[in-house]
Order: C-alpha cells, then structure tokens, then sequence
C-alpha cells in the first residue's frame, strides 16, 4: 500500500514514501544482507564528536525464535496484537555518556534518534517497512539483555515486508487505511522567534 506524504513542496522520494504501517507479511523474512544494509544506514547517522552513543540489538525470528520471543515479550499488549508477524525486532539505546572521557553526553539520544531514522529511510527505500515503538518494557529489556546501566533502551522497531492491512483487527485496520496528516508547518517551524509561523 502506497500511502507517499501530501507536501507543500517536493521532498525526497525514499522520505515521502516512508511511512509506519502495523501489517507485515509473516511468509516473507528478511535476509542477512538487507539487515547489515539496515544496520550500515545507522552506522552513517552523524553524532556530537562522532562518539556514534547508539547500541541496537537484533532479533531475527527466521533464525532464532526463542530470542525473538523475549524481545517481544518485552512489547506492550496493544503492539504485540500487530508485532507478532514481523521478522526483525530491534532495540535501539543511547549511550548517556560520551565514549572519549565518560562525562555526560547529553546529545546521545538526539544522536541515536537520527541513526534510527536512517535505519526507517533505508528500510523503505530497500522496499521494506519499520515501525518504532515507544510501548515496551525498558526495565524488562534492560534485566533479559544485560543492557548496561550508562545506556536508556529509547526504541523498539518492527521491521519486514508490508503484509495486507485486512489481516489487523478492525480498530488497527482503519489507522491503517486512514490518511497520513501532519500539522500546518506554520505550528511547528518558526521564522526569527518563537512561535512566529514560517510562511510556506
């Protein structure tokens, strides 16, 4: 399903068609070389000092199911319902120090915002789709994992092959279907101070 931006002016393709759709499609995996594709699209996200402060750890269901099951464990019910056909979880954490002198990086997560990003824009421009999610446990993947106490758990991702929207129980299957919106750039950006609207 096609679901591209409606801009006020034209952005880039691989932008406007990335989108967060909540059916995949459970008989399609993605393989080891899409994931690394992924995975160096994060890589490259630039960061304060090039300290790189993002850890992900990977879960592919095609090839350890058990691991997988933990890391979905860690979901909330309501993501669980749509989750369970992906084949890929990640979770992405932010290093709350700086890695060249171990003082508060208070950049981190801005920084492993954006990897996280490059990882989505990657995802749809290789025709895969990924959805981040703030509705996990981070306590509890923080005790499964062994994450260690300098890094916050910021982002659970579903990623995989779109699946067909009919396949979701019909509250999710109408969010699904529903138009993309956005607020009036006008509310968002600011021209020269605070809450003056940028004229579009």
């Amino acid at each position: 399903m096609q679901k591209p931006a409606i801009t006020q002016a034209p952005i880039n393709e691989v932008i406007a068609k990335r989108w967060s759709p909540r059916a995949f499609d459970a008989s399609k995996v993605v393989s080891h070389e899409q994931l690394i594709a992924l995975l160096e699209a994060a890589h490259w996200a630039p960061s304060c000092f090039g300290d790189e402060p993002w850890r992900f750890i990977v879960w592919n269901k095609s090839i350890d199911e058990s691991a997988w099951q933990q890391a979905f464990d860690c979901l909330a019910p309501s993501n669980q319902t749509w989750v369970k056909h992906a084949p890929l979880l990640i979770l992405v954490c932010a290093n709350n120090l700086f890695g060249h002198n171990q003082t508060p990086n208070r950049w981190g997560q801005y920084d492993t915002g954006a990897a996280a990003e490059n990882l989505c824009l990657q995802a749809s421009s290789m025709g895969l789709a990924a959805h981040q999610m703030g509705g996990f446990n981070s306590d509890l993947a923080r005790e499964k994992f062994a994450i260690p106490a300098q890094y916050t758990p910021m982002s659970m991702l579903a990623v995989g092959y779109e699946g067909d929207a009919n396949s979701l129980p019909d509250d999710l299957k109408a969010r699904e279907l529903a138009e993309r919106k956005r607020k009036p750039l006008g509310e968002l950006f600011f021209e020269g101070a605070w809450d003056k609207p940028i004229k579009a």
